[in-house]
Parts: C-alpha cells; structure tokens; sequence
C-alpha cells in the first residue's frame, strides 16, 4: 500500500485488501478537536469523558471515517480516484487501540469510461469487533492508460 498502483486488470471480484493497522493518540484527538472546531471534551478531556461513562477520551467518528478514506486511497494508488464513500460508527476507540483496517472488492466493472471498483472496507479494533463498517467506489486505471495506449 503506498506509493504502489493497482490497476484494474489486477483486480478480481473477492480478492482482499492488505489490512492496514493504526492507533492515535491523545494529541492526535486534541488536534482533530481545534481543526474541526469541536468542542466536545469526551475527545480531549480524559476525566471529563469517564464522567460520562466512557473507559477514556474517544476517536471523533469523522476521524474514524478520515482514516477509513486514507485506507482505501492508499490502497488504489497514486492514479486511482475515490469516487463514493460511505460509513456507520458502530463503536467507539480510544486513543493507543489497534484499529484495524480491511477490505474486500466486492465488484469491478467499467462504466461511463471509468474503470470501477466497489469495495466492502470495515475498522475493526484489537478484539475483532466491526466499530466502523462501509463501502467505497474506487475509479483505477487501466494498463492500456497507464503504458499510453
């Protein structure tokens, strides 16, 4: 994942992606805080957030989603295009869990001159728990456009 590209011959409907691993830290939260202007202080205030029952200060689901997009650009590569995307929070993270990224191409096909790919992608913590399931539509290129053909 990286600086490599997937083209869309490469491609097969079923085939994984490479899961990613990422952890955040408290820092990380208090920034996303003051650049998204949200004040909540479950994101930055530990003893604010177990008030409220939570075990620690928790990942923004807007962060969640941001990583969750990072993944699957990272995945398609430098020519690939994140067409759509949507996710669900459905738990929570706290700053120094693994988070686990992972997803599965679910189809590929081409449509309007774009090579498409749909991809299941979910974030799964360190106990195997979905807490943020989606999908994706990614556009790739082609062999043929990448050697100029």
């Amino acid at each position: 994942m990286g600086d490599a590209q997937v083209y869309f011959e490469d491609v097969q409907e079923g085939m994984e992606l490479p899961p990613r691993q990422r952890t955040t830290s408290t820092t990380q939260l208090f920034l996303f805080s003051a650049i998204t202007r949200n004040p909540h202080r479950i994101h930055y205030d530990r003893a604010f957030a177990e008030s409220e029952e939570h075990p620690d200060v928790l990942v923004h689901g807007p962060l969640h989603g941001a990583m969750l997009c990072s993944y699957v650009t990272e995945w398609a590569g430098p020519g690939g295009w994140l067409h759509r995307v949507s996710y669900q929070n459905r738990g929570r993270a706290t700053p120094r869990d693994t988070l686990t990224f992972k997803g599965r191409v679910t189809r590929a096909y081409r449509q309007d001159n774009q090579n498409a790919v749909e991809l299941e992608v979910w974030e799964e913590n360190q106990h195997g728990e979905i807490t943020v399931p989606g999908s994706a539509v990614v556009y790739l290129p082609s062999r043929d456009q990448a050697q100029g053909r």
